[in-house]
């Protein structure tokens, strides 16, 4: 048998302990995370990986070439690869091995860039952990990648999860490492290792070890029910988070903490809120006379931003989170709404009607240099900057429908990726590469219909697809990873 240390590294080692929430506050509504069971990553050693360079996708190729795909092309071919069900000694080692697995394979395929080939076409069945792959038999089957791994009872409700990637026409081992977990945490686990072999063969960072949070919604149009929900990115582990005895409107993220800003209706005022997902806490930011709309945090989790109505006039502002100061940044007697901050903090794209119609506007941090950048036809609107810093996905109202697009920071390039009768709010994934957003159906004579549905969708507009809730859904946001 070929020695196994003659192809792979050293592989870093990740200890994923159980996160238990404390209970919620019960002001303004009441939540119950007791089932989520997050689990932090405590590192125990580096995560390392194989060799550097660049291949050709779907094509067979010299030993030389390292496995690679290219997302920055546009539409790629779905990259063959090979995930067995995870080894383990006993009963429930061999289940968890095999969900493991599962979920890895569900996070590759549902990206659009890879395609889990049948395990019933596998040749090699026999193929053990410590043992270098057959990779002839790898290759009959057009595998380009292969993934295998081991789970190990530890005992104390722990169980060791292994994992290897490997280049199968390279013949060469790629990356892995060692995850101990506890069986909340498992989902987690199999996240973390879906985004090792994203970022492997992709060279860019993943998205799969991270959740989402909308607006769960039920009853007649005229009369809708809201409350506040998460789940993960996959529609794994859903929670709600309020009540429907609030109004609760545009959930966001902080990037920095387990926080969620929102926009609530109590007693018929609206609040803005941050609720702490760690604590179940909810806490009032303050009473602004008028309407509040749109928060969202600053990229270092320290400011809010949002825009207030006050006499007539919607403007923009900051409020410090250590002092609460809140600082006006936009004076026009136009309407300036949907703020959102570049990822380095120093400038923000909203929306607004200050030049006759609802275009989007670039400005300074502090409020300065506003310059407008978007001149195409129809309205724009719900802006949001990408993590990537050179993208801005926007809303867009034209000929009787509205689209979900993007634009470069200047206003150029703009492309449209879905269209419908209501489609809006997009939200990027922490990669930069995708995008969440709902599309709502029209209603027919009888007032029937009108569903909303949320939805993801590739940054090159392919690969839509509908992400399944218990109730109908609008106005998502994307967490950061959960690392």
């Amino acid at each position: 048998m070929e020695k196994l240390h003659d192809h792979v590294r050293s592989e870093g080692h990740a200890v994923l302990t159980p996160h238990t929430p404390a209970r919620p506050s019960t002001e303004p509504s009441r939540v119950d995370l007791s089932r989520r069971g997050l689990g932090r990553l405590a590192l125990g050693g580096a995560l390392t990986g194989g060799l550097a360079g660049a291949g050709v996708v779907g094509l067979a190729r010299p030993a030389s070439a390292e496995l690679r795909i290219d997302i920055t092309q546009g539409r790629v071919e779905p990259l063959p690869v090979a995930i067995s069900d995870f080894k383990g000694q006993g009963i429930e080692p061999t289940r968890i091995g095999r969900e493991i697995a599962g979920i890895i394979r569900a996070d590759l395929e549902r990206s659009g860039l890879f395609a889990p080939i049948d395990q019933n076409a596998f040749i090699q069945t026999d193929l053990e952990f410590d043992a270098v792959p057959r990779f002839g038999d790898w290759r009959l089957i057009n595998a380009q990648a292969l993934v295998h791994g081991r789970v190990t009872e530890i005992g104390n409700r722990q169980v060791r999860v292994d994992f290897r990637l490997w280049d199968v026409f390279a013949e060469q081992y790629m990356t892995g490492t060692t995850l101990t977990v506890i069986p909340e945490s498992l989902r987690r686990a199999a996240h973390i290792i879906a985004d090792m072999i994203y970022k492997r063969i992709t060279g860019e960072d993943g998205y799969f070890d991270s959740r989402i949070v909308y607006i769960a919604e039920e009853g007649a149009q005229n009369r809708r029910r809201k409350r506040m929900a998460i789940m993960d990115q996959d529609g794994a582990n859903h929670q709600f988070l309020t009540d429907f005895g609030t109004l609760v409107l545009t959930p966001r993220f902080s990037p920095t903490h387990q926080e969620i800003t929102y926009l609530a209706y109590y007693n018929n005022k609206p609040r803005v809120y941050i609720f702490n997902l760690d604590t179940g806490q909810q806490e009032v930011l303050g009473d602004f006379p008028g309407m509040t709309f749109a928060p969202r945090f600053s990229p270092d989790g320290n400011q809010v931003i949002m825009s207030l109505a006050r006499d007539g006039i919607t403007d923009l502002y900051r409020m410090d989170l250590r002092t609460r100061r809140v600082t006006r940044l936009t004076n026009s007697p136009s309407i300036d709404t949907s703020p959102s901050f570049s990822p380095d903090g120093t400038q923000v794209v909203f929306n607004s009607d200050r030049g006759g119609s609802q275009q989007l506007y670039l400005m300074d941090a502090n409020g300065a240099g506003v310059r407008r950048i978007s001149f195409g036809q129809g309205r724009y609107a719900t802006p949001v900057w990408s993590p990537r810093g050179d993208l801005i996905a926007f809303t867009k109202i034209t000929g009787g429908e509205f689209h979900i697009g993007v634009m470069r920071v200047d206003g150029s390039g703009e492309r449209l990726l879905s269209s419908g009768f209501l489609v809006e709010a997009p939200s990027w994934a922490p990669n930069g590469r995708v995008l969440v957003f709902f599309k709502q159906q029209r209603t027919d004579k009888s007032g029937r219909g009108g569903e909303s549905k949320l939805y993801t969708i590739d940054l090159t507009g392919y690969n839509e697809r509908e992400m399944v809730t218990p109730l109908d859904a609008s106005d998502p946001a994307w967490s950061p990873l959960l690392r």
